[in-house]
C-alpha cells in the first residue's frame, strides 16, 4: 500500500497511457470501414460499385476513378436508380469517411446487402497513391 501511495503519479501516468493505446484499438474494432487496398480487391474481384456521397464541388475536385456521384442528402431517393442490383458489393466514399458511414446505415436500411465504407475516405485513397479523377 505504501508503494501505491508513494508512486500514485507514476501509476496514474501508466494507466492513462494504457487507455490512450487502447482507444484506437477499440475504435478500429467497431468501425465498419474497409481500407483502400480492400476496396481495390472488391472492385477487381467482385465488381464492386463505388458511390461518392460528397457534395458536387468536392466530387468535381476529385473522386475515386469510376465512382458514381450520389450526394448524401439525395442517397435515399437516387441510390436505387444508380444501383439496381442490391446484392452487388457497394463501396461508399466521402472526403474523410464520416459521411460514408452515415450513408452505410442508410443503404443497409434500403436493403443493400454488401455495403462498405472506405475508411479514411478519399484522403486514405490518395495516401495509397490510387487513381483519382477530376470532373
Amino acid at each position: 500500500m505504501k508503494f501505491i501511495l508513494d508512486n500514485w503519479m507514476l501509476i496514474a501516468i501508466a494507466l492513462g497511457s494504457g487507455a490512450m493505446l487502447l482507444v484506437p484499438v477499440l475504435q478500429g474494432a467497431s468501425s465498419t470501414g474497409i481500407s483502400a487496398a480492400q476496396a481495390v480487391q472488391l472492385m477487381n474481384r467482385e465488381k464492386a460499385v463505388v458511390v461518392d456521397v460528397c457534395s458536387g464541388e468536392e466530387y468535381a475536385a476529385g473522386h475515386v476513378a469510376g465512382a458514381r456521384h450520389v450526394p448524401l442528402n439525395e442517397l435515399t431517393n437516387r441510390l436505387g436508380d444508380v444501383i439496381k442490383n442490391k446484392s452487388l458489393p457497394l463501396i461508399l466514399v466521402c472526403a474523410s469517411g464520416m459521411r460514408s458511414r452515415q450513408a452505410l446505415a442508410m443503404a443497409k436500411k434500403m436493403g443493400y446487402e454488401n455495403v462498405h465504407s472506405l475508411q479514411g475516405g478519399l484522403k486514405s485513397w490518395r495516401e495509397a497513391h490510387l487513381p483519382v479523377e477530376k470532373s
